[in-house]
């Protein structure tokens, strides 16, 4: 909790400055601070502070008189950690101090204390010992400030009542300052958690080699304010990627702001992006802010670039090469600090080649290029991604179910063309089909997912001798293998069932080397 203390905002709270100002004006008493190990908080650089009095200015002015002041602030401090209430103690200076300590949780932080002024009960003894001060401290200029030894306020009881009131209201305003603080860092803690949770790159759930590769691409990329071109299939996570980019980059307090280019015309578009006045076109009620200025230090997604028009296109390169852009309906210009990143599922080199697309566009877009694998080339991730979305069932109907061996068979076998979103939208049909069974089987799959081994081998025989039938299975199971696994020959000989010197024979017979058929 002490490492919470703000000390650099205490005294920009009202309340604090306005006690600090009336405990001056009333009594020509200092109020400071000290940290838990007797470090004066909130004072200038190279200076104790700034005393009221002009002889407690000519002390801390003198190199022995400063040294005092900072033992003294040490030595307050020490004697402020043992106790439980406020205290009023003398200096070396022969001054006399209330000190009040400031705990939270229980713990010890600091001291808030106020100096420089004389007890009424002990009014000739603290002269008589600040006099002998000066003289040892300040031989040179001791009977000049002897005569300003009269001007040094006295405190009776009551005042010293009242003023010890005063700076434990300081020791509250700092507390509760602290507990804000406290509750506005847990509060952000807390978030940023969720949001490393939601979107870590570890979210991204799979282990097999391409996703492997493209975790690791992200992890070089995602600090750099380049723009990245993320291209994959529907239903492949493009908007995952661009979120854990986001919030695992040096952007991630600012906003992330994501517009889906193919749900608007080019005008609403133009008006969605950059804004527009009040009045430039029939509905402009009021003045718009466009997305590139809402999120200025931040991040813009541009979903689905590839469904944008050639006008547009020369819109967004210009704000991509010099961050401006002019809102629909003005003349002014403005500039915006935005990391882009930008999603699409249409191959933009061929529509680059058709006109479709300005190449210099493509260029400025595809600094880095991030290819999202689809879901039939990792094969291997689709039990982790079951698991995953069975959890994400069970955790909202609070019940525990398990996917039948052969229904997760022909999950294997599917081909996947919605990719991890239609395996998802599977996982829930399931498990809302299944009611109260515990097992989820294959004959409440799909009918496109049931029937899809059929023709995950087209041309497969289904006549003639069974032994051709089967070396032609065998050999197309390996293959596909091989290349699911990235040739990891003792990877797919597990899978398989065989040992690895099996699956090599048979690698052999089939004529399935890499150099043979690379």
């Amino acid at each position: 909790m002490a490492d919470m203390i703000r000390w650099d905002e205490i005294d920009r709270m009202h309340v604090i400055s306005r006690l600090k100002e009336l405990v001056g004006r009333w009594w020509e008493v200092q109020i400071n601070f000290t940290d838990k190990t007797g470090f004066l908080r909130n004072v200038k650089e190279g200076k104790f502070f700034e005393p009221l009095s002009s002889i407690g200015q000519a002390i801390t002015a003198s190199d022995r008189g400063f040294q005092d002041a900072l033992n003294d602030a040490r030595k307050l401090t020490v004697e402020a950690m043992g106790a439980k209430r406020s205290k009023t103690l003398k200096s070396t200076s022969g001054f006399s101090v209330i000190l009040v300590p400031i705990k939270l949780s229980g713990g010890y932080v600091g001291c808030v204390f106020g100096d420089g002024f004389i007890l009424q009960e002990t009014l000739e003894d603290q002269k008589s010992r600040i006099c002998n001060y000066l003289e040892r401290v300040l031989p040179d200029q001791a009977e000049e400030l002897k005569t300003q030894v009269d001007k040094i306020p006295v405190l009776s009881k009551k005042d010293v009542t009242y003023l010890t009131e005063l700076i434990e209201l300081v020791v509250d305003e700092v507390v509760v300052l602290n507990e804000d603080i406290s509750k506005q860092k847990k509060k952000v803690d807390q978030l940023s958690g969720e949001l490393g949770e939601r979107y870590g790159f570890d979210q991204m759930i799979g282990k097999s080699a391409p996703m492997q590769a493209m975790y690791r691409l992200l992890d070089r990329v995602c600090n750099a304010d380049s723009t990245v071109l993320v291209q994959g299939e529907n239903g492949t996570g493009k908007e995952l990627i661009a979120k854990a980019l986001h919030y695992n980059s040096k952007r991630k307090d600012n906003k992330f702001l994501v517009v889906n280019c193919g749900a608007f015309n080019e005008n609403l578009l133009e008006s969605e992006l950059f804004g527009h006045m009040k009045g430039s076109f029939t509905g402009a009620v009021k003045d718009k802010k466009g997305l590139f200025e809402a999120a200025h230090q931040g991040t813009l997604f541009l979903d689905e670039i590839g469904e944008t028009s050639l006008t547009m296109q020369v819109k967004l390169l210009r704000v991509l090469q010099e961050g401006t852009f002019t809102p629909v309906g003005s003349t002014d210009m403005k500039k915006s600090n935005v990391r882009v990143l930008a999603a699409t599922n249409r191959d933009l080199t061929k529509m680059v080649s058709e006109g479709a697309f300005r190449e210099d566009l493509f260029y400025r877009l595809n600094v880095i290029n991030i290819v999202v694998p689809p879901l039939r080339k990792r094969k291997e991730d689709i039990p982790l991604l079951v698991d995953h979305f069975l959890s994400k069932n069970v955790r909202r109907k609070n019940e525990k179910k398990t996917i039948a061996k052969e229904c997760m068979e022909k999950l294997l076998n599917h081909d996947w063309r919605g990719n991890v979103r239609e395996l998802e939208n599977e996982i829930e049909r399931l498990t809302v089909l299944s009611g109260d069974d515990k097992e989820l089987t294959s004959d409440l799959l799909s009918p496109r997912i049931a029937d899809s081994v059929k023709n995950q081998f087209p041309g497969l025989r289904v006549h003639g001798r069974l032994k051709d039938a089967i070396e032609q299975l065998e050999r197309q199971m390996i293959t596909e293998g091989l290349n699911r696994t990235g040739w990891n020959k003792s990877k797919l000989a597990k899978e398989l069932g065989i040992s690895r010197a099996g699956l090599i024979i048979k690698v052999e017979k089939y004529g399935l080397e890499k150099r043979k058929i690379s």
